[in-house]
Formats: C-alpha cells, sequence, structure tokens
C-alpha cells in the first residue's frame, strides 16, 4: 500500500491516532480539518469540548506509549503534572477511599495532549497536515460502490474555493460535525438509524492558579453524583504550569452554573472538606466554561448490507460516549490498534467487504463502553433510552455495581473497586465482574441496602445455576478485545 494516499477527515484526538497508524501503511496520508493547526498548545475552535477535562486511563496509556514511546515524558517536558506518588480521592455517596498513584502517568490539558501528538504527527515525513479545509462530500466510483476521494473547500479564500482530493482509504473522525450519515444516504445507501440516550449532560470548568508552596499538599479528587439526590459530580485535579482545574456536571439538564459566584456557591453546596481545604487559597483564572452533550449516539454502519470501499469511520464520528466517564479518548486508541491489526491482516491475507470487518471489530468494542455508558447513565431521572434492542441485564447491573461500589467502600476493599475501575475504564472486559464466583462472594458477605436485597431476591427467584443465569443476563462481550493484569503491571 506504500504508493497509495489516505484521507483522515478531522485533526481531532482519533484522526491523529489514524494518521499515527496509516503512516506505516501509506505512501501519504493527509489530515483536513476546518481548524488551522496551532504551533502551540492552544485550543481549536473546533473542539469546543477541549477545555473541559481530558485523561489517560490504563487502557488508553497502554496503546498510547507503543504508538507514541516516550509519550508520558514528553508531556511532562512540556509541562504536565507527573502523578506517581500523587494521592487520589475518590468519593461516592457511601464514602470516601484514597490510594496513591503507582503508574507513570501526567495529568494535563486537551491543547497540551493534541498539541504533543500533533507535533509527532508533523515530523511524520509521509503525513501532511491540511488545515483550513473542510470535507464537503465524497467522490465515488461510476456505480457508487467506491468511495475515490473527496471534494474540498477552502475556508481562508473569500472566494470558498473547491478542489478535489483523490484517495485510496477515506477515514472519517470528525467527531459530532460527521457528515458521514448525510453523505451515505445522498448516495443512496441505507443507512441503519442509530441508538440514542438522551441525556441532557451539562458539565462547567474552571481552572485556578495555584500559590507557590501548595502544589505538592494537592492530589486528585474525584466525586460521584448521587443519582437519587440528583447531586453535581465533579473532579479536582492539577494540570500543568501550576494550574489546577475543577469540573462539575449532572444530567437532565440540571447543568452546573458558569457564573462565578453560583459556580463557588456551588462548590460549597457539596459539602466536600477535601475540595474546600484544596480550593483554599487558589486565585480563579477566569470565568468557568460550560458544554453541553444532549444526547449521545451509537451508529451500527457494520449492519449495513452495502458499504462502500475505501471508507472508515472512527471516533465520535460511530459512537459518542458521555465524556465524564472519560472513556472516548481510550476507545478511540483501541480503534486505532484494531485498524493497524486489520490493515497489516488485510496486506497478509485480503479479504472481500474489508471495510465491513473493520467496522464489525469496532463495534464488538463500542458495545461494551456503550453497556458500561447506558447501564450507568439511566440510573438519573428523567434520562432516557432510544435503540432497536433493549440494554441487555440493564437493572441486575445497575443493583450489582451499586452494590459493589457500597460493599467496597464501606469494607475498604480496594482490590473490588479497582477491577471495577478497570473495567468502567475498558481495560478488562465487564464479565471479570459478574463471573459466577465473584456475584456468588459478593453476595454473601456481610452487607445490607436496597441494592443487596434486590439482588438476593434476584437469586431466590430461580433454581437455575449461577453459571447459567448470569450468561443469559449479562452481555458475553466475546469479540471486544481488552488488556489483561499482566499489560497493567508492565505499564507502570
Amino acid at each position: 500500500m506504500n504508493t497509495e494516499r489516505a484521507i483522515v477527515i478531522g485533526g481531532g484526538i482519533a484522526g491523529l491516532l489514524a494518521a499515527k497508524v496509516l503512516s506505516d501503511y501509506y505512501g501519504e496520508v493527509v489530515i483536513v480539518d476546518r481548524d488551522d493547526f496551532p504551533l502551540e498548545p492552544v485550543n481549536r475552535p473546533g473542539t469546543p469540548q477541549a477545555f473541559q477535562p481530558h485523561r489517560f486511563t490504563p487502557r488508553s496509556r497502554l496503546i498510547l506509549n507503543r504508538l507514541f514511546p516516550d509519550l508520558i515524558d514528553e508531556l511532562i517536558k512540556h509541562g504536565a503534572y507527573p502523578t506517581r506518588g500523587k494521592n487520589v480521592h475518590l468519593l461516592n455517596p457511601y464514602g470516601c477511599m484514597s490510594a496513591v498513584e503507582h503508574n507513570h502517568d501526567a495529568s494535563f490539558s486537551r491543547a497540551l495532549f493534541e498539541w504533543v501528538i500533533r507535533s509527532k504527527i508533523r515530523a511524520t515525513e509521509n503525513v501532511r497536515l491540511l488545515g483550513m479545509n473542510e470535507a464537503t462530500y465524497l467522490q465515488t466510483s461510476e456505480d457508487r460502490s467506491r468511495i475515490t476521494g473527496i471534494v474540498i473547500k477552502e475556508r481562508e479564500s473569500g472566494e470558498r474555493k473547491q478542489s478535489t482530493m483523490k484517495a485510496d482509504l477515506i477515514i472519517d473522525t470528525s467527531g459530532r460535525l460527521s457528515k458521514t450519515v448525510q453523505w451515505l444516504s445522498e448516495l443512496e445507501y441505507k443507512v441503519p438509524q442509530p441508538d440514542r440516550l438522551k441525556i441532557d449532560l451539562g458539565y462547567s470548568t474552571r481552572r485556578y492558579r495555584i500559590p507557590a508552596g501548595r502544589k505538592e499538599e494537592l492530589g486528585t479528587i474525584r466525586m460521584e453524583g448521587d443519582p437519587i439526590a440528583a447531586t453535581h459530580a465533579g473532579a479536582f485535579s492539577i494540570i500543568e504550569d501550576d494550574t489546577a482545574e475543577l469540573v462539575l456536571w449532572n444530567l437532565n439538564g440540571r447543568y452546573p452554573s458558569t457564573d462565578p459566584t453560583l459556580f463557588e456557591q456551588e462548590i460549597r453546596q457539596l459539602g466536600n472538606p477535601l475540595l474546600n481545604d484544596a480550593l483554599q487559597g487558589l486565585e480563579p483564572i477566569g470565568q468557568p466554561r460550560g458544554f453541553r452533550v444532549p444526547e449521545l449516539s451509537r451508529q451500527h454502519f457494520e449492519q449495513m448490507q452495502d458499504w462502500p470501499s475505501g471508507l472508515l469511520v472512527m471516533g465520535d464520528a460511530f459512537c459518542q460516549l458521555d465524556p465524564v466517564y472519560g472513556q472516548g479518548m481510550t476507545l478511540a486508541a483501541i480503534e486505532a490498534e484494531i485498524l493497524e491489526e486489520c490493515i497489516q491482516r488485510q496486506l497478509n491475507h485480503p479479504i472481500p467487504r474489508f471495510e465491513l470487518d473493520v467496522l464489525q471489530r469496532m463495534q464488538n468494542n463500542i458495545e461494551a463502553a456503550w453497556w458500561l455508558n447506558v447501564v450507568s447513565d439511566l440510573r438519573w431521572k428523567g434520562v432516557e433510552y432510544l435503540g432497536m434492542q433493549p440494554i441487555q441485564g440493564l437493572t441486575f447491573a445497575q443493583n450489582y455495581f451499586d452494590h459493589l461500589l457500597k460493599f467496597s467502600t464501606e469494607n475498604a476493599n480496594y482490590d473490588i473497586l479497582g477491577l471495577y475501575w478497570l473495567i468502567n475504564s475498558l481495560f478488562l472486559s465487564p464479565q471479570q465482574l459478574f463471573h459466577a464466583d465473584m456475584v456468588t462472594a459478593l453476595l454473601a458477605a456481610d452487607s445490607c441496602g436496597d441494592a443487596k436485597r434486590w439482588l438476593d431476591r434476584w437469586i431466590e427467584e430461580s433454581d437455575q445455576p449461577m453459571v447459567e443465569r448470569l450468561s443469559q443476563t449479562i452481555p458475553s462481550f466475546a469479540g471486544a478485545t481488552f488488556a489483561s493484569l499482566d499489560q497493567l503491571m508492565f505499564s507502570t
């Protein structure tokens, strides 16, 4: 493939990861984006969510460190905050647990992370960044069975000049601005209806200057909201250059304020001594900035009987996840890894309908992330799921997760909580928590609560063996790829 050209539509994180993978297989890779590509770590106009927090998960760190060796060190070199050895406080409605970060990791702003990755991509000889150009529609073969290029429109020129760029492969990573569904419909392809989750999420973030002498005593604070009381969730962390950030979020239209006075008032209403102590003496930088997410959506391109060759979709253009769980960057990294594996396999053992195979493999991994998102968000009053298929195991999973969180917090069981975190960050399969021995042991433990009582009744309602009943209740996620605990140890 090394004499061919690939085009990536969208220069965000998913687009940069796709370009990195493609650069090993294509003679030329062009990233086309509506925005200019800044030479400094500043947010682009086309990423209104960029001011809000972004972070690594263990899975994304594992993949990104392979694609970009020494990435963590490079981020720290340019101002990101090293978090190894720092305290992490996890608060939920059942209490607080604190731990020390043992991984070689860093916290950072989206602008810095994207700039460091983009700088590495710029240094790749066969990758070209084409900013201030908008992809307006797809070019096809005469029978419309193959995508052969894109038509792009200059955004700087007063005449709005258009030109055509040929390509052997096009990947749409343009996120929520994606036009793939529109383009396919215009080409008379029948596109399945997406699954949707109406969440009406709002979050607001404010940054603070850290005075001299305070940084070393500050840790990371993560607060889960209470779905019953509908209280704000939030997170506090240091990002870079003596700057900290605090984000609050809520669902169903209960938006945290972007008014400075009201925002600080909402912080005090949380009644969190750890958070109040952390903010003591910190100087606010500007006003809080908000971002709204009316709904999440999951496309089902892999179900299409006909799919044009030469076209793929990644990132938010394929599935938009709830950003507060920090899974979006992780899923983009997983998709980049799948793309890499599929291209290599296609070179060695070509198969027909290659693109649909890639989309199916990506969807297998999307399924786990989407399931975890929907199970969690539907605990909140007013959130509505609109999908072709019901969510398998919804009520059981909600009660089980609630019981698990209560048990691990009240008993300071860091092993269970750590497993819960690794599953929710897409490192391990949910099946790691839903196997019969784990469920039996957790429910046999001395504990109480509404969730525990519901689960006990669930067991009493059937004489069916636990293994069989669980296999019928919880999705298997058999087609998804996950990491292993051995890889976690290696990545530290």
